[in-house]
């Protein structure tokens, strides 16, 4: 279990990094990129930020590409905000849990169409086999 000083370095290097992102990069190639969650190590070394980033695979790498390039500029940004011995190293990591929700939303859709869920709404029978309305 993360102890409450990275827990405390990891929510102040998701904040940095998402106002840094929306608000200081002029890089053209980063573009819908959301910063999800961090998570930093127990030695507050290395820190994984995963991001979700919206469109196709090809923006998302070029996209991740702009984000590495600018992991140092970042890392400075971190380094002002948290005071520690070391400023941790930032590795950006795709955060696959929104596209994952959408696509097991679309699974059940094709398993339970609309039309079968609002005949269920209309009415039916109870469990003693009389018919109601809602």
């Amino acid at each position: 279990m993360p102890s409450r000083r990275t827990l405390k370095a990891a929510e102040a290097i998701r904040e940095v990094v998402g106002m840094a992102i929306i608000a200081d990069l002029q890089d053209p190639r980063i573009k819908n990129v959301t910063v999800t969650r961090v998570e930093v190590s127990g030695d507050m070394r290395h820190a994984k930020v995963f991001v979700s980033i919206m469109g196709d695979e090809a923006m998302e790498t070029l996209s991740l590409r702009g984000l590495q390039s600018a992991a140092g500029y970042l890392q400075a940004k971190c380094a002002k905000r948290i005071d520690t011995r070391y400023t941790p190293q930032l590795q950006f990591v795709i955060d696959q849990g929104n596209k994952n929700s959408l696509l097991i939303s679309q699974l059940l859709a094709k398993e339970f169409p609309k039309e079968e869920i609002e005949e269920e709404e209309e009415g039916g029978e109870d469990e003693y086999g009389e018919e109601y309305e809602r």
